[in-house]
């Protein structure tokens, strides 16, 4: 079918047929859409559904739309009275929706891209899809596939693409992440949220993390994690923030009022939280053969080593006040050392000869723990 021309296109299917101003605002309004084009690739000539998604037309059989009971098939299977034909801007009547450039399936919220990646995925030869993967830009169209696949339900199609992009972003020395043909880190972590995806999700916060510890890209971090939900990352995302100081914050325009309360919030909770810390030695699995008097010995042998440790790092680097994440580390450093004989005890582990291991695991523990709940300290004051 040979394109019309624009001036052609526009008479039969924008304009009345009657005398129209061209000052009139209907007609400039009009004159303004974007004609719609077709696809280079896919507006197959023996298609029978045209499609138009953003300003693209496609047209392909809609047989290869209903595999596998996708949202396709109910959108098709409509009683045949709510697809009667129906009358243009023009009064020209025009036939069911989807059997002419005239009257397209309208397809809302989706870009030409995803949907041009699902025809890819339904049209494609195997070797054709074997071939693509070895493409720069395979991660950007795997990830317009999956997205485009869960939200009409092709479900064994967003399940091999979701796969394809794990083997991609879950390579030990994986860098694509950042380049500029696959999708920013934000996306991905959307998709692997959106499609429950755990070991691709725990890739891209593998990601963040990196960013977060080299103190980049902190207040995206934080916007994101909250939308998402994800605890975790979002403490650690807030805890950067918080050592940054309060002249970053005011800067940094991707933080809000909230944001910046929470953080006041974070860093007195944090605060009273490093005060307390020496004071509460994490809980001690004994080995078998401490018992008794032995093991309370051991206890309160623990009890000094913990404070010990904390102290050291204290006095040891200029760690911020509520910087309760770098204490601990600094402690399980310092007590990793002592075991390994790396520094002199000083006497500390010898009222605890069987549990020095323990006391290793207490405090990773401990610091793990405190990892994982450092969102709930960044909270709205009352």
């Amino acid at each position: 079918m040979a394109h019309l021309a624009a001036d052609v296109y526009l008479t039969n299917t924008f304009m009345h047929s009657g005398n129209v101003s061209p000052s009139t605002p209907k007609l400039q309004l009009q004159l303004s859409i974007p004609i719609p084009t077709r696809d280079s690739i896919y507006y197959y000539s023996d298609g029978n559904t045209v499609l138009l998604v953003e300003n693209t037309l496609f047209k392909v059989h809609r047989s290869a739309l209903t595999k596998e009971k996708s949202t396709f098939e109910s959108m098709f299977s409509l009683d045949s009275d709510l697809r009667s034909s129906t009358t243009n801007s023009s009064g020209v009547t025009v036939g069911p929706e989807g059997e002419s450039d005239d009257n397209p399936i309208r397809l809302q919220g989706d870009t030409a891209d995803e949907f041009r990646s699902l025809l890819w995925s339904l049209y494609a030869l195997p070797h054709e899809l074997e071939s693509a993967m070895t493409a720069k830009a395979i991660s950007l169209k795997l990830f317009n596939l999956a997205r485009i696949t869960h939200k009409y339900e092709f479900r064994a199609i967003e399940s091999w693409a979701l796969d394809k992009l794990k083997a991609i972003y879950m390579r030990p020395m994986h860098s694509h992440i950042d380049d500029a043909e696959g999708p920013n880190l934000v996306q991905l972590t959307e998709l692997a949220s959106l499609c429950e995806q755990r070991d691709l999700l725990e890739a891209a916060t593998v990601r963040w993390k990196r960013l977060i510890t080299s103190s980049k890209d902190v207040a995206l971090a934080i916007g994101m994690a909250e939308r998402l939900n994800l605890r975790s990352l979002l403490g650690l995302a807030y805890h950067a923030m918080l050592l940054q100081g309060r002249e970053v914050w005011d800067a940094d325009q991707l933080l809000t009022r909230t944001h910046r309360i929470r953080l006041l919030s974070g860093h007195y909770a944090l605060g009273r939280l490093c005060e307390r810390l020496p004071n509460e030695p994490p809980i001690l699995q004994h080995h078998p053969r401490c018992t008794g008097s032995v093991q309370v010995r051991c206890n309160q042998s623990w009890a000094g080593l913990w404070r010990s440790t904390l102290d050291m790092g204290k006095h040891g680097l200029l760690l911020q006040h509520a910087d309760v994440i770098g204490r601990l580390s600094l402690a399980e450093s310092i007590l990793k050392a002592f075991i390994e004989r790396e520094i002199p005890t000083h006497g500390l582990l010898d009222a605890m000869p069987w549990c020095k291991e323990s006391a290793l695991v207490a405090t990773s523990g401990k610091l793990k723990e405190t990892q994982e709940s450092l969102a709930d300290y960044f909270i709205d004051v009352a």
